[in-house]
């Protein structure tokens, strides 16, 4: 019924070896539980990535409807192209965005998993959505599905640490001042740079170093140019996704924990999300 093969031969998920589908070990790579349990077929029609890109894009997707439907008429207020279809900040702020103010001032710092999934345009969601398209299948064909989300996870959660805490330090200095409210998928997208500048100085690999730095820097530069953008979110987003990669080592295969690891991920950060909405409610209720 669900395509779960239960005889025979299947690919392993890791290293591409043909396994018996009931080996408990991949004999090339030494993955435990190759086949799956049967399952590996199926979740291979899903991609390299088994889905998991899909989920990023479709959830960030629902997220940013959800909000523009709770923000009323004041959406279609234009001050500005990057202004188009921006949610109301009280609801931004109710579903979870980050920065200095909320996780140093209202002590809500589970937001730094939260804000990665929310944006603040239309133009700022599909920007950041084409990245992810673009960066993440490149990344699970590298690190595989799992580890791909967990860099993108960790990437989100130490660039906008490094945002709140650059606005504790210095806050309202140009450049250096971090952001008091910050949301957006780019912390995370700079990490899937960084985990593949970090595959290519372990591989060898000249061609994966400089595209991952030349797109790094081009995207830097651009933020430094134009109002609005995180740069501290940026540039530890990339410092965790280098870090983590580092850790995970893409030259080791992946191993069934890092997709329960990935898992555990995306669950906490539907848990952080809904901890936003259900504190923030409170909150602004509270001071109305």
């Amino acid at each position: 019924m669900f395509g779960r093969q239960t005889t025979g031969s299947v690919v392993c998920t890791s290293c591409g070896r043909l396994v018996g589908v009931h080996d408990e070990t991949c004999y090339n790579c030494g993955r435990r539980n190759p086949g799956l349990w049967g399952f590996g077929p199926l979740l291979r029609k899903l991609g390299n990535d088994l889905g998991f890109v899909p989920l990023i894009v479709g959830g960030s997707s629902a997220l940013y409807v959800a909000m523009l439907l709770m923000s009323g008429p004041g959406i279609f207020t234009y001050t500005g192209i990057f202004s188009f279809l921006k949610p109301d900040r009280l609801v931004l702020f109710a579903f979870g965005s980050s920065g200095g103010v909320p996780v140093f001032e209202l002590g809500r710092w589970w937001t730094v998993l939260s804000a990665g999934w929310l944006h603040s345009g239309v133009l700022h969601i599909l920007f950041n959505m084409m990245w992810v398209r673009q960066l993440g299948p490149a990344c699970a064909e590298i690190f595989g599905p799992g580890r791909m989300v967990i860099i993108y996870t960790v990437a989100g959660v130490t660039g906008f640490a490094a945002s709140s805490v650059a606005w504790l330090l210095f806050g309202g200095i140009p450049l250096l001042g971090g952001a008091g409210f910050t949301v957006g998928a780019s912390a995370s997208v700079f990490g899937l740079l960084g985990a593949i500048v970090l595959y290519g100085q372990r591989s060898g690999s000249s061609m994966a170093r400089r595209e991952g730095l030349q797109y790094a820097l081009i995207l830097g530069a651009f933020g430094l140019f134009m109002p609005g953008i995180d740069n501290w979110a940026h540039a530890g987003g990339f410092a965790g996704g280098w870090l983590m990669a580092k850790i995970l080592d893409p030259l080791q295969p992946e191993r069934l924990d890092h997709l329960a690891i990935a898992v555990g991920c995306l669950l906490a950060t539907l848990l952080s999300i809904a901890a936003s909405v259900v504190h923030g409610v409170s909150l602004i209720a509270g001071a109305r």
